[in-house]
């Protein structure tokens, strides 16, 4: 107690307080524009926290961090772009609400649950992180594998009740995922001589072109923008609490949210995205109106949004237990650490006690900040969409999709990526199939191919290799859940007929 109380007098000071704003407000601001990630905004930051005191250097970039992982929610509802990859499960209702009128509730609701979700991470961060990371290093190649599978299940979910177009969309996402150089072999894969695919094709270029164009693409031929000076009139006025209620109306829903974005965090390299979409299904299967789920369920919003937060103190257990950075933001933040002579481990909490309480701490106010500055941010870029007429909020959305791409690797490439996917997704689109699947392949196609093959070298000395894939207990559970994720949609649906049945006769 005595380090707490230390901490929070090294935080209560007006220096430190004003980094936390403007962090957080940077942070948000960088999230919302399609394209600049978390890991870019502090890729940005990092050159001028050496300059900084240690505890001063890390709490800008814990700021950035928790305010880039919400500002994403913010493109998500209003213009379908994921502004980070955690916000991928935000485009399913949150654009819906939007395009119904509902844009500043979607925009409330996101704020609300993103605070619960940041707070939610950073009190788990303090209190479990040894055993946390612990559990984290159970998973080892085999158990990785079939995460992704267990990831996969989500598709039926996803795919909008066309299961075949769905199956084929995330077998569309796992090709596009596999371009470029073999992570475990070296070979080229489908790059058909051009050097530049030998780098792949990135998340967010890919995001950008699935979610992003083929909007563009309708709001050019329609002339109407998706949310119109309409929508901004019908949102009454004095919605504020009232969203609030509804929020808290769903503790179980808040509650299994963020304790599946805090069981996903700790596992390295699965990150905010898989968390949000494990969260968005688990809330599906549990709502009493599955039916409104894709087109403007709080309930899914909500999800979404209170676990991708899990993720940002969430991924913190293995940086600051093991060294082993939870996602890719993560890495930048272990050079800062790195930089002002802090070794993460047992004595990073003991030595430096003050130092790593004051920073997970800074965490929690940051995400207690987004409250006052997700509201006001929200309005303001609310009224900015809908007031721009489409023939300005296209070429302006287009040069920012552009620049968002070319600035992740400074290649052309990547936006020539970005716009061919933008057109294949407009047709698929018109054809009947959601971007969802797609993405999630993209996700866990990388995921899923490294585990089994580093699976298959681990048993190569077994009489029968696959075995490895199911030798540890962590393994079958996984298997376990994976089935059960398959069969109860089937079974659902069977209890549902078999209900109509008898209430008709």
């Amino acid at each position: 107690m005595d380090v707490l109380s230390a901490a929070l007098g090294q935080l209560f000071v007006p220096y430190h307080l004003l980094i936390i704003v403007a962090g957080t407000t940077v942070g948000l601001f960088v999230g919302a524009m399609p394209g600049l990630s978390a890991t870019m905004a502090l890729a940005v930051l990092l050159p001028f926290t050496f300059a900084m005191q240690p505890l001063a250097g890390l709490i800008g970039l814990g700021s950035v961090y928790m305010g880039a992982i919400y500002g994403g929610a913010f493109s998500a509802i209003l213009i379908n772009a994921p502004g980070t990859p955690s916000s991928i499960a935000t485009t399913f209702d949150g654009y819906p609400m939007a395009k119904a009128g509902r844009a500043r509730e979607a925009l409330i609701a996101a704020t609300i649950a993103s605070v619960f979700g940041g707070l939610f991470g950073v009190l788990a961060l303090l209190l479990l992180a040894p055993p946390l990371a612990a559990f984290s290093l159970r998973f080892g190649p085999p158990e990785y594998f079939w995460v992704a599978v267990l990831g996969l299940t989500l598709i039926g979910s996803l795919s909008g009740g066309a299961l075949l177009k769905g199956l084929l969309g995330g077998g569309l996402g796992v090709v596009i995922s596999i371009v470029g150089v073999s992570p475990i072999g070296g070979e080229s894969r489908f790059t058909y001589g051009f050097p530049a695919l030998q780098g792949g094709v990135e998340l967010i270029v890919a995001l950008i072109g699935l979610f992003v164009i083929p909007e563009l693409l309708v709001m050019a031929g329609t002339g109407v923008a998706a949310l119109s000076r309409s929508s901004l009139d019908s949102t009454r006025r004095g919605i504020f609490w009232p969203t609030v209620k509804t929020v808290l109306s769903m503790p179980g829903n808040i509650l299994r949210s963020v304790v599946i974005g805090q069981i996903v965090s700790i596992i390295p390299g699965a990150g905010g995205n898989i968390a949000g979409l494990l969260a968005y299904n688990e809330a599906k299967r549990a709502s009493k109106h599955p039916e409104e789920f894709g087109k403007g369920s709080i309930e899914g919003l909500v999800a979404s949004e209170s676990s991708n937060n899990v993720t940002v103190a969430g991924s913190m257990v293995p940086l600051l237990t093991l060294g082993i950075p939870g996602a890719p933001p993560d890495a930048l933040v272990l050079g800062a650490m790195l930089m002002h002579g802090l070794r993460p481990g047992a004595e990073l909490f003991s030595v430096s006690g003050v130092l790593t309480y004051g920073f997970i701490l800074s965490m929690g106010l940051s995400a207690i900040v987004m409250l006052p500055i997700g509201l006001l941010g929200g309005r303001l870029i609310y009224q900015a969409v809908v007031r721009i007429p489409p023939h300005f909020l296209v070429p302006t959305i287009a040069t920012m999709a552009i620049l968002g791409s070319y600035a992740l690797r400074n290649s052309m490439t990547d936006v020539m990526i970005m716009l061919v996917l933008g057109i294949i997704g407009y047709v698929l689109k018109e054809l009947g199939f959601h971007p969802a699947p797609i993405a999630l392949g993209l996700i866990l196609g990388p995921i899923a191919e490294m585990g089994f093959v580093q699976s298959m070298l681990m048993g190569s000395s077994l009489a029968y290799p696959p075995l490895k894939l199911v030798e540890s207990p962590l393994s079958l559970i996984l298997v376990a859940l994976s089935v059960f994720a398959i069969v109860w949609p089937f079974f659902t649906g069977w209890r549902t007929r078999r209900r109509e049945r008898t209430g008709s006769a």
